[in-house]
């Protein structure tokens, strides 16, 4: 059967064939806007067939606009019973978008909490433990038997009562390693810790003097190698960092308003993958990171972003040679382009006025068979909303990972010293990309990516990145039998902005888990005032793992681009505490952003709402009592984690109410948590 898209709306809406394992499936359109047409279908688990079925089929990636046209045929794999959305667009170049509807949980019912009396608690256990059992709370170490099914014990004080029985014979961490039970630390490192101040002001950058909102802070590899033994005693098992490979040189006008100089000092601005920022220090202080995190039994990660490179600056156009100033503009300019300043009516945008974007020399930066950047006679791009894939996300240029076309060095690169990017024959955009970011995998040991915007890159691209990242690290592997880590497979985790925790296709191009954003909208605020609060999305979570192989998620409630908790909570040292509980305790791998456990304050933000979640790690704020002991108690049920696989991988078992009361089993790992206090409508 083949398919009719009208040429107007007003005609009809499309007849586009769909079929479900060979039965049809009936559509209702509704007509979106002139031309565009939108249908919401239940799907059951099966092969999903649109278009021409006497045409051979190709695969169809959600999320991504696909050509429609006579003849065309797509097929995708229903991976679980959920709903869908079908969107045609007719017109000159007729499309089709397929789309996942997410299902949320119902809505919990209210728990009021109140906090522990101090008195002991009494809780049935025998569903999980044999009478005679010796139990400790791993938050104390106290130690009772369990008699008759169940176990009396009072709660530490400090704990929020909590008890983290586990058998007193558990002290062993767990042979091999279940990633659902991943603690990671994401570490922004160049606001972390200062182990050489000699790098700091590296390619002229420097110091505003003002708030430094986006200026470098001075944070290195050296300092955060001098830190793993604090980032171990949380019981982390994953390390984090921001991309420390080289970032444009100079600054662009940050925020709205242009009220602060902004600098790469995230890693989100690439100049060269091939090289270590200054900044961050010396390849040896890498390896040594690694090394030393490796003997600890912590894996290091790399950001990794394949979907733009940084913006062009003063400074990296004066430095490369490439673009060019409006005619008369370079007296305004000093001997050294980066020190430019605004006139008093101006802001930090207005170095743009400057520079001639339609000048010929453009084509010395990046080039136009590489990015899509909408300056001299490169391709315009299209809004990010209408085309995800090829739109610019925050003005930053677009690589063209999508294109075939073979593709030598850019100019700039085939100048700059140093740098290993070498011209390759037959070689895409992508393949460099990918070249040059498992070059830290081969050489150095890297053992997994966070990879950023994903949503914003073909599924297919991914995909090659990780089936390239796993040759490099068995070829690191091979050649450094001695280590710790030699051996373990390469692991990736994706941005895909607003995920939850449910299954995604991009797990089947490449990627071990998506980062969760639910538990921070969701979950974080009402459990860090008690566990109860979040049983409905703990059953939840383990659901999905029990009911999907191989599936996992990372859960996080502090991020660098949406909120820090300890904004959110209002600065409350209480419900930082009660964070600790209700992160560490939840179900799949789970990611604590650097001074989450401390309560790190809100920086300064400037007309950017997200600046101010980057603070500086402030060490000194370690040495107050009160900050000392919340430390405390995040290490107590980090480590408890650590020991279980079962809390992040295992069944989620409810045991009680009054007091809140949970198991996790998985093989013979078994846990209890119970929280005194709870739901104050249980005790009338």
């Amino acid at each position: 059967m083949g398919l009719l898209l009208p040429a107007c709306a007003a005609f009809a809406d499309p007849e586009l064939p769909v079929r479900l394992d060979d039965r049809s499936v009936s559509l209702e359109w509704a007509d979106m806007q002139s031309g565009r047409y939108s249908t919401e279908v239940e799907l059951a688990p099966g092969v999903l067939l649109i278009g021409d079925a006497t045409q051979p089929a190709k695969p169809l990636a959600p999320y991504r606009r696909q050509p429609l046209a006579s003849g065309s045929a797509y097929r995708f794999e229903v991976p679980a019973p959920g709903r869908y959305r079908l969107i045609v667009e007719t017109g000159e170049s007729p499309s089709l978008r397929l789309l996942p509807i997410k299902e949320k949980p119902a809505a919990p019912a209210v728990v009021a909490c109140q906090p522990w009396n101090g008195e002991a608690v009494e809780v049935a256990v025998g569903e999980v433990f044999a009478d005679g059992t010796l139990l400790r709370d791993g938050y104390s170490g106290q130690t009772a038997r369990v008699e008759n099914g169940r176990i009396r014990m009072t709660p530490a004080a400090g704990s929020d009562g909590l008890l983290l029985l586990e058998r007193a014979d558990s002290d062993a961490q767990p042979a091999g390693r279940d990633w659902r039970n991943a603690t990671v630390y994401f570490v922004i490192t160049d606001r972390f810790a200062n182990g050489d101040p000699s790098n700091d002001n590296s390619y002229g950058r420097q110091p505003d003097g003002q708030q430094e909102i986006g200026t470098f802070h001075g944070g290195d590899l050296e300092g955060l190698t001098a830190r793993l033994d604090y980032i171990d005693a949380l019981g982390v098992d994953t390390l984090w960092i921001s991309a420390p490979y080289e970032q444009i040189h100079g600054w662009v006008g940050g925020g709205d308003k242009g009220d602060f100089r902004h600098y790469a000092y995230h890693g989100y601005y690439a100049l060269d993958y091939t090289q270590l920022d200054a900044n961050m220090g010396e390849e040896d202080d890498l390896r040594e990171l690694i090394a030393q995190a490796h003997a600890r039994g912590i894996r290091v990660l790399f950001d990794v972003v394949m979907n733009h490179p940084g913006y062009s600056t003063l400074a990296d156009m004066q430095t490369f040679d490439f673009g060019g100033l409006r005619d008369g503009m370079a007296q305004y300019l000093p001997e050294q382009w980066t020190r430019w300043q605004p006139e008093s009516f101006e802001n930090l945008h207005a170095y743009h006025n400057l520079i001639d974007y339609q000048h010929p020399d453009w084509a010395d930066w990046w080039g136009k068979e590489w990015v899509r950047a909408g300056i001299g006679d490169y391709d315009q791009p299209p809004s990010v909303v209408v085309d995800p894939v090829k739109g610019l996300l925050a003005f930053l240029p677009d690589f063209k990972t999508e294109s075939e076309a073979h593709v030598g060095l850019p100019v700039f690169l085939q100048h700059k010293q140093p740098t290993r990017a070498v011209a390759r024959e037959d070689y895409r955009v992508r393949d460099y990309l990918i070249e040059w970011l498992t070059f830290w995998v081969r050489e150095f040991g890297v053992d997994g990516f966070r990879a950023d915007t994903v949503r914003h890159v073909e599924p297919e691209a991914w995909a090659e990145l990780r089936a390239a990242a796993d040759k490099a690290r068995a070829e690191w592997s091979a050649a450094h039998p001695d280590d710790p880590l030699a051996g373990q497979p390469f692991w990736m985790v994706g941005e895909v902005f607003g995920h939850g925790p449910e299954p995604s296709l991009y797990q089947d191009n490449g990627f071990d888990a998506l980062i969760n954003f639910a538990f921070q909208d969701e979950v974080a605020l009402p459990a860090s005032e008690c566990l109860a609060r979040a049983e409905t999305s703990y059953q939840h979570y383990a659901g999905l793992l029990a009911r999907n192989a191989g599936h996992n998620f990372m859960s996080y409630a502090s991020s660098h681009d949406t909120a820090l908790f300890s904004d959110k909570a209002a600065d409350s040292l209480a419900r930082q505490r009660g964070l600790a509980a209700a992160l560490l305790l939840a179900p799949g791998a789970v990611q604590i952003f650097y001074g989450d456990e401390s309560a790190r304050p809100f920086g300064p933000s400037g007309s950017d709402p997200f600046q101010g979640t980057r603070s500086s790690m402030d060490w000194s704020r370690h040495e107050m009592p009160e900050v000392a002991a919340l430390i405390e108690h995040w290490r107590r049920i980090g480590q408890f984690r650590s020991r279980h696989p079962a809390i992040g991988a295992g069944e989620h078992r409810p045991l009680s109410k009054q007091p809140y009361a949970f198991a996790r089993v998985k093989g013979d790992d078994r846990v209890i948590v119970v929280q005194a206090g709870g739901d104050d409508a249980l005790n009338r």
